[in-house]
């Protein structure tokens, strides 16, 4: 019941997010984001012991791939994968029935993501709040994320972990 109630919400404000934003500018979405917040109302997303704490978006047509920095029990790990788009601008699809949909941005401050999942015959979602900053959170982006998940609880998530650091190190 919760799930669909959810996807009911998450729903609607995709209808409303989609009619403002358009067309996603691929280029400028590409580069470092951290992940500041978490929102959902499905436990295995929010307790997870392997935490995201950083993604880094690269282009090549079509297909966008994310190398992800996690923290798990207190080491660092990378994942990359790679997905496609599909017929929305903005929306992709990686192996494993996952789906990443940007839903809004500015690019140069913030980015809030649809994750979606289908595990185990159950679909989970899960709307993220991201930064270009390492240290910056209270964004113009972050009332807009709170705005979008004011019906499924707001989880911050704020972390300074090192694994983020690690991985926009790495890549500049």
């Amino acid at each position: 019941m919760e799930a669909r109630l959810l996807s009911a919400i998450l729903g609607v404000v995709m209808v409303q997010v989609q009619t403002a934003m358009q067309y996603l500018d691929m280029e400028k979405i590409a580069g470092f984001w951290r992940e500041v917040g978490v929102a959902s109302n499905q436990n295995l997303a929010l307790k997870t012991p392997k935490r995201m704490e950083a993604l880094f978006l690269t282009l090549s047509g079509d297909e966008l791939t994310v190398k992800a920095a996690y923290n798990s029990s207190g080491s660092c790990e990378t994942e990359n994968i790679v997905g496609s788009e599909v017929d929305v601008s903005g929306r992709f699809v990686f192996p494993g029935h996952r789906e990443i949909h940007v839903i809004d941005t500015d690019y140069e401050r913030y980015a809030i993501l649809r994750l979606s999942l289908h595990w185990q015959g159950k679909d989970f979602h899960v709307l993220k709040y991201f930064t270009r900053s390492l240290e910056d959170e209270d964004e113009p982006g972050f009332w807009r994320f709170r705005e979008l998940t004011a019906e499924t609880g707001l989880y911050l998530a704020a972390r300074h972990g090192r694994c983020a650091k690690l991985l926009k190190e790495e890549l500049i």
